[in-house]
């Protein structure tokens, strides 16, 4: 029965970590063989054997005649270029599992470009950045940044295509480098210019079936060859875990902000990610950002990560799980304590360096483990046969402990030209243990301090007669007297936005919302036959995301130029734990005057044989948008998905069109004395705002023939299968304003508003009503939607 239920597994590559795979997957009960292509000088021995078949695309079909050939149940490719090559493809072909992404997942590390726009479609939070395939755009974009850049080889470039300049003319230089002299030959034909990011890094290796994600300890790894991080960058000298820095809520947040939608967004996209989702992280003032992504494990990290898994966990187990999609029933359990590993690499490297030099091993302690990376067989000596020989790891309750392990362990080795870093582990050593603050709670107030620095000048542009549009201070201030009103009576407004912020939330475009919030309120100050004067705004989030408020309050300016009012102020809340990432929700209150002979509705003046004219809307504005939710989920779109209604827009991008704003059209005939009354079609529709502003003598009867239903709406009823009185009593159908006009007036507004640049129509009349009817409105001819 045992031999029956045996696993054989295949581990693609030759490395420190395919030897730490091979050895944790050997642990496994269920695991009868692991066979190693081509492994290297310690892989060998026990269950684990190698296999002299590369690893190119050319090897691949090999590969799966070895595997079928040996009934292997579970393929591990590791290195990057293969799994960028297709091979978990080649294997899936003919049904052998297998824990890697595809091809197409895999870009996530073959195209820097691809995986930095994934991650500003997605929200993913990262460095800002241009991706460039023209040499002159490039060096333009660097002449231009406020920043310091970073210059990336967009392809695989070994992991050396990340140049890191100190001024603008070693940045230009590099650009020569990489696109001109092509240093990195085709990764280097695509770049990716990028903000320096300061702060600590830590690596983050996450197993993933497409849905579940869970993730091993942090780790920090040391790039440069020496001592002190100096030298050259190298593929890695050492690294150790869990990270000290990375605290358990600042692991969670990752998990929430970054490691779920990264996910989530690859599965929605069409090309989900099974393997290993290894992030580099950079830790800076505004929170974690990812520096870059990979599609398999990393190395050093993995021979420091593996030796902490708890006896209990199968890592086969956890590995068959995911590649089958059901990772979320098998546990990836740790043991408590800390891991520290320091890689023994041959003099010369990362430079030229020489082999074939004879290594000797002398017993090790236990919690101890020797990872062969660049070693070879020849005989029976095993010697040198790459930069980075040997990778060993010791294990304990504290990362000195680990450390100290870990060096007694490189005592045991040796070889002519043998060199490590002595300082692994230094940035945990030398990690303060410093009393809480508010940003330890989640609330960065230099992050809001650098937000009102960046809106003054957007708030600025929104002043106006009574006040400057000054903010920073406890108040906002407004001299009405300033207005030339003499009688004033003043009138607020206050609401939201509603759950149309889902929306934006998913397609990261907060700009539009912001008018939203401001047409909301003004819309229903005109409404009285008032001015609107000034709008203060309020913003509540759980992390403050600098450039995604700074959009939104760029939007509120936006909506106060165009309504003629002044941004004086607002509030921005930062709630840790009340709003998920990415989330926040936003409110406004604004004031305005009328003079108080010239309040709306002028009930009494209202009649039967009073016109009804109707305002275009610009399209859904800010209401019925839960029901327009279902009605996409039920379509089977997201809002990422090609428009249906209109051409060369999103479906998030259509309905993200922000709320018309009617001030300054109605003002004129307003003042005029023109109109009677004005509903501002909001939730409920013509059926409960219409009758707001009507006396009970009369009633409303609205014709829907009289203006073409929108694309909108009308793919809206279809999609949804919405009755028409339904939509009449949700949406505003195409008309955001209604207007109680004489008869005798109605040529005049509808001029004065044609040279506004509104559309509109006449919509309906004013009747008299009877006890049934009396102060209702009614749409009729709606068979016409």
């Amino acid at each position: 029965m045992a031999e029956t239920l045996a696993l054989n597994v295949l581990v693609i590559g030759g490395g420190g970590r395919e030897h730490a795979l091979a050895w944790a997957l050997a642990k496994s009960e269920r695991v009868g063989k692991v066979y190693v292509a081509p492994g290297n000088g310690g892989t060998s021995g026990g269950k684990i054997e190698n296999v002299a078949i590369g690893h190119s695309a050319s090897d691949f079909s090999k590969l799966v005649e070895f595997a079928q050939t040996q009934s292997v149940g579970l393929v591990v490719p590791g290195p990057e270029q293969p799994l960028v090559d297709g091979i978990s493809d080649a294997f899936k072909k003919v049904g052998i599992p297998t824990f890697g992404p595809s091809a197409r997942a895999a870009r996530i590390e073959g195209s820097k470009a691809f995986s930095k726009d994934f991650m500003k479609k997605h929200g993913i939070p990262t460095a800002a950045y241009g991706n460039f395939t023209d040499y002159n755009e490039a060096c333009e974009f660097v002449k231009n940044a406020t920043f310091d850049v970073v210059i990336k080889a967009s392809g695989l470039a070994a992991g050396k295509g990340v140049l890191m300049p100190t001024t603008k003319e070693e940045a230009l230089e590099a650009l020569k480098s990489v696109m001109v002299d092509r240093e990195f030959g085709d990764a280097g034909s695509e770049v990716v210019v990028e903000e320096l990011l300061v702060g600590q890094e830590i690596s983050v290796l996450a197993v993933s079936d497409g849905y579940t994600v869970t993730s091993f300890p942090a780790a920090q790894d040391h790039k440069r060859a020496y001592d002190g991080d100096a030298g050259p960058n190298t593929g890695g000298m050492g690294a150790y875990a869990p990270a000290p820095v990375a605290t358990a809520e600042l692991l969670q947040k990752i998990h929430k902000s970054v490691l779920q939608p990264s996910i989530d967004g690859m599965r929605r996209d069409g090309f989900p990610f099974v393997g290993c989702l290894f992030t580099g992280f950079m830790l800076t003032a505004d929170g974690p950002k990812v520096l870059e992504y990979n599609c398999r494990f990393g190395d050093p990290e993995t021979e420091a990560v593996l030796p902490l898994l708890d006896e209990s966990c199968d890592l086969a187990e956890v590995f068959l799980a995911a590649a089958e999609g059901r990772l979320d029933a098998v546990p990836l359990k740790f043991r408590d304590g800390f891991s520290a590993t320091v890689v023994v690499a041959s003099g010369g490297y990362p430079g030229s360096y020489a082999k074939g030099r004879a290594i000797a091993f002398k017993p090790t302690a236990a919690d101890t483990h020797v990872f062969h990376a660049g070693t070879a067989c020849d005989g029976s000596q095993v010697v040198t046969a790459g930069g980075r020989v040997l990778a060993v790891t010791g294990v304990s309750d504290t990362v000195q402990g680990a450390l100290d392990r870990a060096y007694a362990g490189v005592a045991t080795v040796s070889f002519d030209g043998a060199f490590h870093r002595t300082d692994i582990g230094f940035r945990a050593l030398n990690q303060p243990r410093e009393g809480l603050s508010y940003a330890d709670a989640g609330v960065d107030i230099d992050a809001g301090n650098r937000l009102v620095d960046l809106i003054k000048p957007i708030v600025k542009a929104t002043r106006r007669a009574g006040t400057d549009s000054d903010i920073g201070g406890f108040g906002g201030v407004f001299d009405l007297k300033a207005t030339g009103y003499k009688d004033p009576v003043l009138v607020s407004a206050t609401d939201g936005v509603g759950t149309k912020l889902k929306i934006a939330h998913e397609t990261r475009v907060h700009d539009t919302v912001g008018v939203d919030l401001v047409a909301m309120q003004v819309n229903d100050i005109i409404v009285q036959g008032a001015e609107p004067f000034f709008f203060l705004d309020y913003y509540a989030c759980g992390h403050l995301d600098v450039e995604a408020t700074r959009d939104f309050v760029r939007g509120v300016a936006d909506g106060c130029v165009q309504a003629g009012c002044a941004l004086i102020g607002g509030e921005t809340a930062e709630m840790p734990g009340l709003y998920a990432a990415g989330e926040y929700d936003v409110a406004g209150f604004a004031v305005g005057a009328v003079e108080r002979s010239e309040i709306l509705p002028r009930m009494d003046d209202i009649d039967s044989g009073d016109v009804l004219v109707g305002l275009a809307s610009s399209g859904i504005h800010s209401n019925g948008f839960s029901l327009v939710r279902k009605v996409v989920e039920r379509a089977g779109l997201s809002f990422d998905s090609v428009c249906p209604w209109t051409d060369g827009q999103t479906v998030g991008q259509a309905l993200l069109t922000p709320t018309r704003i009617y001030v300054k059209p109605l003002l004129p005939l307003v003042r005029r004395r023109l109109v009677k009354a004005m509903a501002h079609i909001t939730g409920g529709g013509f059926t409960d705002n219409v009758p707001r502003v009507l006396p009970k003598n009369v009633c409303a009867e609205i014709d829907a023939q009289s203006w073409e239903l929108p694309p909108v709406f009308r793919w809206v009823k279809r999609a949804g299968n919405i009755a028409a009185d339904e939509m009449a009593r949700t949406f505003n159908c195409g008309i955001g304003m209604v207007l109680v006009v004489a008869p005798g007036d109605v040529d005049d507004v509808l001029t004065t508003l044609a040279e506004g640049g509104e559309q509109a129509y006449v919509i309906g009349r004013i009747n008299a009503a009877n006890e049934a009817t009396q102060g209702t409105a009614t749409t009729i001819n709606t068979d016409a939607w």
